[in-house]
């Protein structure tokens, strides 16, 4: 009798694991036996959404009209919210009916991005550390990722001109993200603009992942892409709400930039999912129009706990610069160690988990990331923990 099979398609074959769903396992494991587990891994701010956002949800989801199905392009209301944002913020005028499109998350924009634009074949050019999604999504799509080199003597600026020309005739999208996750660098205006000429000459989609726009210290803010000259030729750029007002569990964002890339993005999502419930892109128009001070008091907190980890880290023999966005700190695995085994020798001897720079791609190797979400005591808490494990001096 002939035998019945699933066949998964053959791209899952060569699709890593998602590192952060990785972590999430190791720590319940850990938990279910009773271990008191500090997580220093994923990004996800353990404040609270700012009362008055709350407040707006509440009352937009007693309101009937937003119970029925969603505009796919996310409503007017809030993509106009997000234009005026841009505006206020950047200097920055997009159209919000062809400039601006609603997304569940800058994650799955930038995910479906790839089904936009990415043939079989194709390549697409990502950070050799960054966002996993990058490379992800390509893999999705039976398509190829080239890594562009990052080093710290370079301020961990993704080298484009590196890329060969072979890879280059088959490139679809270049993908930057400043401030960056994980190595909480920046970049210049200058920066900006060599990259933007760079995928002009090479019929290049330029995606600028801009999730941590609002979390900058030491009088650091961070500017958009769109600010600079001709970016609207090639550029489109995602922004979050999730770090910014503390609704990583919302799942809303936007796209802005290019009209054919946001329409191209657009017709996938037409086709894939139903847009995002009108009520929490309400609550999101009050975030986005509100007052901002919720977005300083935020960064106030992750300045003192990044002066904290820091300073601590160093005591210990750690290095570790201290970055001026994001809420991550990248610090150096100690001598004799790599990223997995000084994070798995953290996990099970210290119940304190980080995410090994490897998992970011292979120039993160070396490294491991520290996220700032979490109170300052059980940050110096998961100090004093790997202080007791080893002599890092």
């Amino acid at each position: 009798m002939k035998g019945t099979y699933v066949r998964t398609a053959e791209c899952l074959d060569h699709l890593a694991p998602y590192l952060f769903a990785q972590i999430d396992k190791k720590r319940d494991a850990l938990v279910e036996q009773g271990v008191d587990v500090i997580s220093l891994g994923i990004g996800d701010p353990d404040l609270p959404t700012p009362d008055h956002i709350v407040d707006a949800m509440v009352d937009a989801v007693r309101k009937p009209e937003n119970h029925r199905y969603p505009d796919y392009e996310g409503s007017l209301a809030y993509r106009t919210a997000c234009a005026d944002w841009m505006r206020c913020r950047f200097g920055v005028e997009v159209d919000p009916k062809t400039e601006v499109l609603a997304l569940i998350g800058s994650k799955e924009g930038i995910a479906h991005l790839h089904t936009a634009f990415v043939d079989p074949g194709d390549y697409v050019l990502a950070p050799s550390i960054g966002y996993p999604v990058y490379s992800g999504g390509a893999t999705l799509m039976s398509a190829q990722t080239y890594f562009m080199p990052m080093r710290e003597g370079d301020g961990f600026l993704a080298d484009f001109d590196s890329v060969p020309e072979d890879v280059l005739a088959k490139a679809k999208i270049m993908f930057l993200g400043y401030p960056n996750n994980p190595t909480g660098a920046v970049a210049t205006g200058e920066y900006f603009d060599r990259a933007i000429a760079f995928c002009l000459e090479h019929d290049l989609l330029l995606a600028h992942d801009n999730a941590y726009s609002e979390i900058g210290f030491d009088g650091y803010r961070a500017p958009s892409i769109l600010e600079r000259p001709r970016a609207r030729e090639c550029c489109i750029e995602f922004f979050s709400l999730s770090k910014a007002y503390n609704m990583t569990g919302w799942r809303i964002a936007f796209a802005a930039g290019n009209a054919k890339a946001i329409a191209a993005l657009g017709t996938v999502k037409n086709n894939l999912d139903s847009g995002q419930f009108t009520a929490i892109q309400d609550a999101a128009i009050v975030a986005l129009t509100g007052s901002q001070q919720c977005i300083d008091d935020m960064c106030a907190i992750y300045e003192r706990r990044r002066d904290l980890i820091v300073d601590a880290l160093r005591a210990i023999g750690v290095e570790c610069e201290k970055p001026r966005a994001t809420i991550y700190v990248w610090a150096k695995v100690p001598h004799g160690y790599t990223s997995e085994s000084f994070a798995t020798e953290l996990l099970e001897r210290a119940h304190v988990i980080v995410t090994p720079g490897s998992g970011y791609g292979p120039d993160g190797e070396g490294y491991i990331r520290i996220s700032l979400t979490t109170p300052d005591e059980r940050l110096l808490e998961a100090v004093r923990r790997i202080k007791g494990i080893a002599d890092l001096s």
